[in-house]
């Protein structure tokens, strides 16, 4: 099954690679931006979310998130960040969870999709692509609006 997921993951990244990329001017303060979202710690219980749902894993996600925290910053300290750079990461460290999907629960993989908006948010990326909405229910609804 997971194999099965990290190809798709896979696919979709690859996928999202054939579009014509933007270049982006990375924000000032985006370094010390990520410093704090590395520092700070994770899958804690705040506002909606409970909490991880199996605190054993919660080393193991916060390292595939701050992966991703990493992955942006290389891309942002890079000499032309693309829109299309950052989401060819996202694709990356979203394919990471795919040996652990399975223990993640929906609360967990909203908080999964919600740090990767912040990571989005530090550099001003407008978009995933898609890519969170596939990983969190499997499909991409505005794919749906399209094909309407």
């Amino acid at each position: 099954m997971t194999k099965y997921i990290q190809i798709f993951i896979i696919f979709l990244t690859l996928s999202a690679c054939g579009q014509n990329a933007t270049e982006m001017k990375t924000p000032e303060n985006a370094n010390e931006k990520f410093a704090e979202f590395i520092a700070k710690k994770k899958f804690v219980e705040e506002n909606f979310y409970p909490g991880i749902a199996d605190e054993k894993m919660r080393p193991i996600f916060t390292e595939k998130i701050n992966q991703i925290a990493t992955d942006f910053k290389t891309v942002a300290e890079s000499e032309k960040p693309t829109d299309k750079n950052y989401q060819e990461k996202i694709g990356i460290g979203l394919s990471r969870f795919a040996n652990v999907y399975l223990e993640l629960d929906t609360e967990d993989r909203e908080r999964v999709c919600t740090y990767i908006e912040e990571l989005m948010d530090i550099v001003e990326l407008a978009s995933s692509n898609g890519q969170l909405n596939k990983f969190m229910y499997g499909f991409d609804p505005n794919e749906l609006i399209k094909e309407k």
